[in-house]
């Protein structure tokens, strides 16, 4: 079966009513897409995000009258705005988008494979997983860049949190690479979901344990447990304000590895942890920077 999908190309003051517009018309499930290649960080807390430059794109039955569909969005919208339609041919949607996944080399040793491909260097460190269920594919600059550090780290006997765990991805790196324990550290139940089940899939599961951060600050508080290397690949503004936790959760004179952060953002996050770190260092890949410091002796 073929579909017919309408995009319209608009601003964002116009997208609930080109939405509403594309229901009316009968539309069967309507997409929003970037049309100028523009990031969208760390929006205010209750506003919906929303690209100033969008296509708004319309699912409709390949029996529907595309001329009237035409004809009504061309008198909402005049000549003036890029409107176009197309025909969709059916495929297997459930494993289209497995295309787009291919195996990416983190560094010298370590492969991240999805599930479903062979790894290409068999006797490399090949960290399988499956990219549908949270966030973290390796195909990031931010993740990348903690992948490329595990990489190169010595992490033997070492303890790692994973904070911000996503998917799994940088502690079962670690595990595969040669760490003693992992902690994932996730508000959300999905990620230490997707966590526990490509713990299961790299057969490190026995050696990976996820909590909320509530339940690791309770452990901290009761066991004064801490890490040899904290790893947190989130965002600029939350890493600054977890700067004491994920400070007194780092063993004296152990690592820390800080991401999700723009170039413009370092300098706030250095400060930020200053008190606590020192031998700061800055990698970068793209507009993306990671931190690596040390925790000073106290």
């Amino acid at each position: 079966m073929s579909w017919i999908q309408f995009i319209i190309e608009t601003q964002a003051s116009e997208i609930e009513a080109t939405e509403n517009l594309l229901e009316d018309l009968g539309s069967l499930a309507i997409t929003l897409e970037d049309n100028a290649d523009t990031p969208l960080f760390e929006p205010p807390l209750g506003t919906t995000p929303l690209w100033q430059d969008t296509r708004v794109i319309g699912l409709f039955d390949q029996q529907c009258d595309t001329q009237l569909i035409q004809n009504a969005l061309r008198q909402k919208f005049g000549q003036q705005t890029p409107i176009r339609f197309e025909i969709l041919e059916d495929k297997n949607w459930q494993t289209e988008w497995m295309k787009h996944y291919q195996p990416i080399q983190m560094g010298q040793r370590l492969w991240v494979c999805p599930e479903w491909q062979t790894p290409p260097e068999p006797d490399a460190v090949n960290l399988m997983l499956n990219p549908g269920l949270a966030f973290g594919t390796g195909t990031h600059p931010t993740t990348a860049l903690c992948l490329k550090w595990l990489d190169q780290a010595s992490l033997a006997q070492k303890t790692v949190v994973d904070f911000g765990c996503g998917s799994g991805i940088l502690g079962i790196a670690a595990q595969l690479l040669g760490c003693a324990q992992v902690y994932a550290v996730d508000n959300d139940p999905q990620a230490l979901i997707s966590s526990r089940e490509n713990a299961t899939l790299n057969h490190v599961e026995g050696k990976i344990q996820v909590f909320s951060p509530e339940q690791v600050q309770a452990l901290h508080d009761k066991e004064h447990f801490q890490a040899d290397v904290m790893v947190a690949n989130i965002l600029a503004n939350p890493l600054i304000s977890l700067a004491p936790m994920l400070a007194s959760m780092t063993k004296a004179g152990g690592d820390i590895i800080l991401s999700g952060i723009l170039e413009q953002q370092a300098d706030l996050v250095i400060e930020a942890y200053r008190a606590y770190f020192d031998d700061f260092e800055v990698k970068a890949e793209g507009e993306w920077r990671l931190i690596h410091a040390r925790r000073t002796q106290s």
